[in-house]
């Protein structure tokens, strides 16, 4: 279960969060920093860094560097966070939300830009359409779209990259699309993120999903039948009881990658214990727009690979249980 934290180990993060905010504002390793439109620029040649991580010799596949979309929410959260402290980032927060209202739409699209800035270039967008643009509908406590942009982006994500096993890590038809993840080291690193299903993709995509719908008991057995469901009833296919770390992009959706992938079963069973069980009543109530998030111990995962957090000390239940701590984000 959630426990609030003391009065004492709240100051101490807080004072933790400042301290990650000012280091990320000024700029650290990677040409990480706050750029003057309040959004966070990272990345530099020859590295690989946001979760689409693959590089094969000095090849980097998905570089990615300038703004991407989904670092831009996390970003955000964190401001979000970081403004419930201290009034130093509430303007840098209303600053990248009303940036990136403004530099991530593609109207002639209906969907988010992968990245803007590309290669640090103002101006320039990287229009791929990847699930990474999922994490500003769903996925995070504070929802950046809203209304019909908000719905143009989930339907458009569930016809081009939604699969019983998850998301397509790169739309059909994309340059570089791959539709198998087969070959020797250099071809299935290749292909990892150029079309390769990601399982626990489908966490912040149900989520999205119920956000732009409702999340009425009709809505909630609807998304249960149409997306955990045949998830689940893949359980066996690569290892007994478990789901695996990636999938061919096209039929029959192959398991490849790791048998037995942590943030893949984790991400099915917050979707079938709280997403979807128990919505309506759910002790993490659903964020509001404007209102900052606040801090909470949980014992649960919800974030998947693409959000570094430092290690976190493991208490045993009585029963032999091992549950690891991570603190996440609550609405008020």
């Amino acid at each position: 279960g959630a426990k609030i934290l003391s009065a004492a180990d709240r100051q101490r993060l807080h004072e933790a969060v400042g301290a990650i905010l000012e280091g990320y504002a000024r700029g650290t390793r990677y040409g990480i920093r706050m750029d003057e439109d309040g959004l966070l620029r990272c990345g530099e040649p020859g590295v690989q860094l946001t979760w689409m991580d693959a590089k094969v010799g000095d090849w980097v596949v998905t570089p990615r560097i300038g703004k991407p979309v989904e670092i831009q929410a996390l970003w955000i959260n964190a401001l979000a966070i970081g403004s419930g402290s201290s009034r130093q980032w509430e303007e840098p927060l209303l600053q990248a939300r009303r940036a990136f209202e403004a530099r991530f739409w593609n109207e002639a699209g209906g969907f988010l830009y992968d990245v803007v800035d590309t290669d640090h270039r103002r101006g320039e967008v990287d229009a791929s359409f990847r699930p990474n643009q999922i994490y500003a509908v769903g996925g995070l406590p504070l929802v950046l779209l809203e209304g019909e942009k908000a719905r143009r982006v989930v339907d458009a994500v569930e016809a081009r990259l939604l699969t019983p096993l998850g998301l397509r890590s790169l739309a059909p038809g994309s340059p570089g699309y791959t539709p198998r993840c087969e070959g020797g080291v250099r071809e299935r690193d290749a292909s990892s993120h150029q079309g390769t299903v990601w399982p626990y993709l489908m966490g912040p995509f149900v989520e999205a999903w119920l956000n732009v719908r409702g999340d009425t008991q009709e809505v909630c057995r609807e998304a249960k039948a149409r997306f955990l469901d045949p998830l689940l009833a893949r359980l066996d296919t690569a290892g007994l009881g478990h789901l695996p770390e990636i999938a061919d992009a096209e039929p029959p959706h192959t398991p490849r990658g790791c048998p037995f992938q942590a943030w893949s079963v984790a991400e099915a069973l917050r979707l079938s214990e709280q997403v979807l069980a128990t919505r309506k009543t759910h002790t993490l109530p659903r964020p509001r727009r404007r209102s900052p998030p606040k801090l909470l111990v949980l014992d649960a995962s919800s974030l998947g690979p693409n959000l570094p957090l430092p290690p976190s000390p493991t208490a045993t239940s009585p029963g032999g249980t091992a549950w690891a701590s991570r603190i996440i984000l609550k609405g008020p």
